[in-house]
């Protein structure tokens, strides 16, 4: 059953003086002695921004795959190990069920296997189900911003249209054309979907149904009373 710390600075400053390091070593050896505890190894994560998940970092994934049950991490910040909760709640979740205890000094010990690990865990779902709400509000902002602007979001490129070098929709003028068709038969002469498919292949204009069907819903026309 080995003891690890881990500490971790996020800037060159930092780095350099080695003061950050230099006071997250002392107080997590000084945290084991209380405990009784040996240090067995620090990893010290230089330069590396709390943002990049702990198994992404150099220091970080070597810590994780040295883990064996039993095992103890002791850090002196929440922070020095998770910035994100979505990050801690996974790492902490997995160390939990690998029997290996983490002590956060900040949170006041171990924050796996006492009293406070209820919370802390509790806690840190619900930040976690905020960040992800928070992640899926950004994403559809961005892709209604880029739809309105035009912008091709990957997947099926939409009929009447090619993507640009800039990465832009562009309209493609005889796809257009049918679709004015098509809109045309559909609002004016009041013909069902297949009718309206039938007459633009009649005329040499060949679009599958459901790429028609998309072209005509995105339109408003799908169902049009006729």
């Amino acid at each position: 059953m080995a003891v690890y710390g881990y500490v971790r600075v996020s800037t060159s400053r930092q780095v350099d003086e080695g003061e950050s390091l230099a006071v997250q070593e002392r107080q997590i050896r000084g945290y084991a002695m209380q405990l009784g505890l040996e240090i067995d190894r620090i990893f010290m994560e230089k330069g590396v921004s709390g943002s990049v998940p702990l198994a992404d970092r150099p220091q970080g994934k070597a810590l994780l795959e040295r883990l064996k049950a039993g095992d103890t991490i002791i850090t002196a910040k929440l922070d020095r190990m998770f910035r994100s909760a979505v990050d801690a709640l996974g790492v902490l979740e997995d160390m939990k069920a690998r029997s290996v205890s983490l002590h956060m000094i900040d949170l006041g010990g171990d924050v796996t296997g006492n009293g406070i690990s209820k919370l802390v865990f509790t806690i840190l779902s619900a930040v976690a189900e905020a960040e992800r709400d928070r992640i899926r509000e950004r994403i559809t902002t961005v892709k209604a911003d880029q739809k309105s602007r035009g912008r091709y979001l990957g997947g099926k490129v939409p009929f009447g249209f090619t993507v640009g070098n800039g990465g832009d929709l562009v309209e493609v003028p005889e796809e257009q054309e049918v679709i004015a068709q098509a809109m045309h038969l559909r609002t004016k002469m009041l013909l069902p979907l297949r009718k309206v498919r039938e007459a633009l292949i009649s005329k040499g204009h060949h679009i599958s149904l459901s790429a028609l069907h998309r072209v005509l819903q995105e339109r408003g026309a799908v169902h049009f009373k006729h």
